[in-house]
């Protein structure tokens, strides 16, 4: 029998429910030891290493913190759970609220400065801010369009390795995972940012009180 036949014939054997599922070791490190000092500095660090902008606040700094990231901006994009008082500052700006009954249009968004929005976790190992689409992160398309995000990361949320994260995932949301700024540099190894997403991620930490 080829490899051809071979896959096929697993293939068949699968959909027939014929195929036993084999044991998968969980033997790899499950848990972190980092504290919440620690991760906090270690997430910066690599989110600076990609080239994110990272400020670390206090509850009652952080709607002064996105006035800051946003001074320039004159139009927002924010999911319709998000607390308002994070956004009440920017009165420079129109700041528009996306929610599923009233999605703003893909051509709003490619006109929009900027988007806010929370997070549901992060790693600090690999400086992966995670978002899972409920209402204070909103649909993918809002974080994705708009060429500034600003991402605010409660510090309780962060843990040290991906197996802490993924049981504090609801798998069956929509799932957008950033590590920094969108970019690549397939070609010619020139490195171009905005390719696939926002060209510039601002990460406010908020320490818990």
């Amino acid at each position: 029998m080829g490899a051809k036949e071979d896959i096929l014939g697993r293939v068949r054997a699968a959909l027939q429910g014929d195929s036993a599922v084999a044991d998968v070791p969980r033997d790899y490190r499950q848990s972190g030891t980092m504290n919440r000092d620690q991760l906090i500095e270690h997430h910066t660090d690599r989110l600076v290493d990609y080239k994110a902008e990272v400020k670390v606040v206090s509850a009652a700094e952080l709607s002064q913190a996105i006035t800051e990231y946003l001074a320039n901006a004159r139009s927002v994009v924010v999911p319709h759970g998000l607390d308002a008082e994070w956004v009440a500052s920017l009165t420079h700006a129109d700041v528009v609220t996306d929610s599923p009954e009233v999605p703003v249009p893909v051509d709003q968004l490619n006109a929009t400065d900027a988007v806010v929005t929370s997070s549901a976790v992060s790693v600090a190992e690999s400086g992966t801010i995670i978002l899972d689409g409920t209402p204070t992160q909103g649909r993918r398309a809002i974080s994705l369009v708009p060429d500034h995000h600003v991402c605010v990361v409660p510090a309780s949320t962060i843990v040290e390795i991906l197996p802490e994260a993924l049981p504090r995932l609801e798998p069956t949301q929509p799932q957008t995972w950033i590590s920094g700024p969108s970019a690549t540099s397939d070609i010619e190894l020139e490195r171009v940012e905005g390719v696939h997403g926002p060209r510039r991620l601002s990460v406010i930490i908020v320490q818990d009180a």
